[in-house]
C-alpha cells in the first residue's frame, strides 16, 4: 500500500504547483485522469495483489473454520484448503483470486464473499472457439467438456436459483477438490455419486440402496451396476415430468439395457412416448424408478403375478391374453423371440429381392432407351463428337381414351391417402429424427398424429378394396369376359413372355416386346397394392383395436402386428415412389411427366407406340373409334400438369424423408 500513498501524495503536489501556474480547466483534466488511475489500481490491487501462499496461512491450517452462529454458537463452517489435493485438481494450476474476485483485503473475515461464478468462466472457454462456417459440422472443433456440461446445466432444474437451497457447480464438484470424473476421489466418480445425490435427495437414496442396483453397487462381484448419473445424466438433469427428462432417462437406461431399449423403441410405447404422449408409458412405469427389483422376483411389478395389474394402469381391461405382449422384443433375438426373427427376416429379404430386382430393371431400361437414341454430331471448334438427341413426340390431334373418370378418381385418392399414411407413419416409425420431433411439435402432440393415420388409413383401405369390389362386379356380370386375356390383370403366359423378351432388348438381344393393354410391370403394381393393403390393412387395424383384440389373442400377435405393418410400409415407398414413378414418369421416353392419369387419355400416336399390340387389335377388331376422343383442353392440360408434378414433388421429399430415416435407425430387422 506504500506505493499506492506515494502516488496519491505526488499527484496532490502536482495538483497545487499546476494551480497557482495553469488555467483551471487543465488542473480538472489532471484531476480526472488522477482518478481514473486509482480506480484502475484498486482493481488490480483487490483482483492479484495476494499471493496463494498468504491465503494458506489461514487456510492451510487443518481444522480452520468459522461459526454459523450470529453469536459464535452452533455449526460451523470448514474452510480449511488442503493444498496439495488442490494442486492435483483440474483447478490446480488456477490462483485463489482467480475465482474469488471479492477480495479487497487479508485477513476478510468482516466482509462475507460472494459466490464463486463457475459458469461466467467456463462460458470464456468457448470465446476462442470461434466456428468456421464454411467448415463441415462433422470437422468443426467440439467444444471442451467444461462448456457442454455448463451449457447443459444452465437448462436444467439445478440452476433455477428461485429453488431455496438448490444444487450449484460447489454442490456436486465440492468447491476446491473438482477431479475428473474418472478418478475415484471424485465427488462425481459414478460410484460415489449416489451418495453424493443422496445428501440432497434422501428418499430416493434410500429406496435406491435396496433396488438392485444399489445391492450390485455394493457387491462388485455380480458385476457393474447404475448409478444416478448414468440414468439421469450429470448436468442435463430436468423436471422428472417432462419429456427431455423422459428422453435422458430412456437412453440412460440404454446405455446398459442396449437390446431393451432398441425394442422400446420400435413399440408404440417407446415412439409415443418419446414424442410426449403422457399416457404412454415410460421405463419407469412398469419397472419403477429407484426401487427396481429383477422382474424375476415377485416384488417386481412385471414379474407374472403382477404383470396383470402393472399394465391395467393404462389398458383397464388387460387380462392374462393381453399381457402376452413383449414390450420390449426384437427381431434380432431367435432365442427369445423366433416369431418375430422368422417375421423379421423374411420380409426383410422380401424388400431386398423386390428392390434390388426392380430397381435393376429401371436402370437397365433407362441405359437401353439412352443408346437407342438417334445420333448427331457436333462440332466444337475442331472437336467433333456424337451427341443423342430425344425424338420429337408426334401429335396426331387425336387421343385415345385409357382411364375413364372412375379409376383417375380412384388413383387420386389412393396417391393421396398413401401419402399422408407414409407422412403419419413414418414420423412414428423414425421417432427420435430431428424432423419427426418437430413434426410433432408443430401438428401439437401425437393424439393429432394419431387421428390423422387413422382418418387416411381408412380412406387408403376403402379406395382399394372398393375398387377392387366395383370391378369384380362388372366382370362378374360380363359373360363374354376372357379372364386370361389381354384385358385382365390376371397373369398370364405373356406376361412371362414379354419380361422375358424385355431383358433381352435391355441387353441387345432382341427388339423391344409389342405391349397389349397391361404390361407385367403394372400387374405387379396393381397387385402388390392389393398385397400390401392387406398386411397393412390387417396389422394396422390390430393395432387400432389391441384393447378388445387382445382380450381374446394373445399378446404377442401385436409384436408381429408392429414389424409387419413397418417393413410393409417401407417396401412400398422404396417401390412406388422410386420404380413406379420412374416406370411412369421418369424413363427417357416419358420424363419428366405422363398426364394420362389426369387426363385419361394419350395422344393416339404415343398410344400406337406405348402399346402397340392392342392398337393393332382394336384395329383390326373395328373397335378402335369407340375410345377415340378429342385432346384435353389447353386449361385442362394445364392443370394435369401441374397436378402432377406437385405429386411427384412430394412423393420424392416423402422418399428423401424416409431414406434419412432408414440411415439414422435403419429397420426392426
Amino acid at each position: 500500500m506504500g506505493s499506492f500513498c506515494k502516488v496519491m501524495v505526488v499527484g496532490t503536489n502536482l495538483k497545487k504547483e499546476f494551480n497557482m501556474r495553469i488555467p483551471r480547466l487543465i488542473v480538472v483534466s489532471i484531476a480526472l485522469v488522477n482518478s481514473l488511475f486509482f480506480l484502475i489500481f484498486v482493481e488490480a490491487v483487490s483482483a492479484e495483489s495476494f499471493a496463494d501462499e498468504e491465503c494458506q496461512e489461514c487456510h492451510g491450517e487443518a481444522g480452520f473454520s468459522v461459526p454459523l452462529g450470529e453469536y459464535g454458537e452452533g455449526a460451523k463452517k470448514g474452510l480449511f484448503v488442503d493444498d496439495g489435493f488442490f494442486k492435483e485438481s483440474v483447478h490446480g494450476g488456477l490462483q485463489c483470486t482467480g475465482c474469488h474476485t471479492d477480495i479487497e483485503e487479508l485477513p476478510h473475515r468482516k466482509k462475507k464473499l460472494g459466490e464463486v461464478n463457475c459458469i461466467s468462466c467456463h462460458e470464456k472457454l468457448a470465446e476462442n472457439l470461434v466456428p468456421n462456417k464454411k467448415q463441415a459440422k462433422w470437422l468443426r472443433p467440439k467444444p471442451p467438456l467444461a462448456v457442454s456440461h455448463t451449457r447443459d446445466f444452465k437448462l436444467s432444474v439445478h440452476a433455477n436459483r428461485d429453488v431455496e437451497n438448490n444444487a450449484t457447480c460447489a454442490t456436486c464438484h465440492t468447491a476446491h477438490y473438482v477431479y475428473k470424473t474418472d478418478d475415484p476421489r471424485a465427488s462425481t466418480y459414478r460410484l460415489n455419486s449416489p451418495e453424493m445425490c443422496g445428501r440432497c435427495h434422501g428418499k430416493a437414496l434410500s429406496e435406491y440402496r435396496l433396488s438392485m442396483h444399489g445391492a450390485k453397487l455394493k457387491r462388485p462381484w455380480k458385476g457393474d451396476s447404475a448409478t444416478c448419473s448414468d440414468c439421469h445424466s450429470s448436468h442435463k438433469i430436468s423436471d422428472v415430468s417432462k419429456l427431455p427428462a423422459h428422453r435422458v432417462m430412456s437412453e440412460g437406461c440404454g446405455s446398459c439395457h442396449e437390446d431393451e431399449l432398441r425394442g422400446y423403441m420400435v413399440s408404440p410405447h417407446g415412439q409415443l412416448a418419446w414424442h410426449g404422449n403422457t399416457d404412454a408409458p415410460k421405463c419407469v412405469s412398469c419397472h419403477d424408478g429407484h426401487q427396481i427389483v429383477h422382474a424375476s422376483q415377485v416384488e417386481s411389478p412385471v414379474s407374472n403375478k403382477n404383470r396383470v395389474k402393472t399394465c391395467q394402469k393404462c389398458h383397464e381391461s388387460a387380462n392374462e391374453q393381453f399381457v402376452k405382449y413383449q414390450p420390449h422384443a426384437t427381431t434380432s433375438n431367435f432365442k427369445k423371440h423366433p416369431g418375430l426373427w422368422i417375421l423379421g427376416k423374411g420380409m426383410g429379404g422380401l424388400i431386398v429381392l423386390v428392390i434390388l430386382f426392380f430397381y435393376l430393371h429401371s436402370v437397365l431400361w433407362f441405359w437401353r432407351e439412352k443408346k437407342e437414341r438417334p445420333v448427331i454430331y457436333q462440332t466444337h471448334k475442331s472437336f467433333r463428337y456424337p451427341v443423342r438427341i430425344k425424338p420429337k413426340k408426334h401429335h396426331s390431334g387425336i387421343h385415345f381414351r385409357r382411364f375413364s373418370w372412375y379409376w383417375r378418381i380412384n388413383h387420386w385418392l389412393l396417391a393421396l391417402s398413401l401419402m399422408s399414411l407414409v407422412f403419419s407413419g413414418m414420423v412414428v416409425m423414425y421417432a427420435t429424427t430431428g424432423w419427426a420431433t418437430a413434426v410433432v411439435d408443430w401438428l401439437g402432440g401425437t393424439n393429432i398424429l394419431t387421428a390423422i393415420h387413422h382418418v387416411v388409413g381408412v380412406i387408403f383401405l376403402l379406395t382399394i378394396f372398393g375398387h377392387g369390389v366395383v370391378v369384380l362386379i362388372q366382370l362378374l356380370a360380363d359373360k363374354d369376359f376372357d379372364w386370361f386375356g389381354p384385358d385382365s390383370l390376371l397373369p398370364r403366359k405373356q406376361d412371362w413372355l414379354d419380361m422375358k423378351g424385355q431383358f433381352r432388348w435391355y441387353f441387345g438381344k432382341g427388339p423391344q416386346p409389342r405391349f397389349d393393354r397391361w404390361t407385367y410391370w403394372e400387374k405387379f403394381d396393381y397387385w402388390a397394392v392389393y398385397w400390401g393393403a392387406l398386411v397393412i390393412g390387417v396389422s394396422g387395424m390390430l393395432l387400432w383395436f389391441a384393447e378388445d383384440i387382445g382380450q381374446i389373442l394373445p399378446g404377442w400377435i401385436f409384436n408381429l402386428a408392429i414389424v409387419a405393418h413397418g417393413l410393409e410400409a417401407f417396401l412400398a415407398v422404396m417401390t412406388l415412389f422410386v420404380v413406379h414413378f420412374f416406370n411412369n414418369h421418369f424413363r427417357p421416353s416419358k420424363f419428366p411427366l405422363d398426364t394420362v392419369m389426369f387426363t385419361g387419355s394419350w395422344d393416339l400416336a404415343e398410344f400406337k407406340e406405348e402399346r402397340p399390340a392392342e392398337y393393332e387389335r382394336l384395329k383390326n377388331s373395328g373397335d378402335l373409334e369407340k375410345y377415340l376422343v378429342a385432346p384435353p383442353s389447353r386449361e385442362w392440360n394445364f392443370i394435369s400438369h401441374l397436378l402432377g408434378f406437385v405429386l411427384l414433388g412430394i412423393g420424392l421429399i416423402l422418399l428423401v424423408v424416409v431414406m434419412s430415416g432408414f440411415l439414422a435407425s435403419g429397420l426392426y430387422w
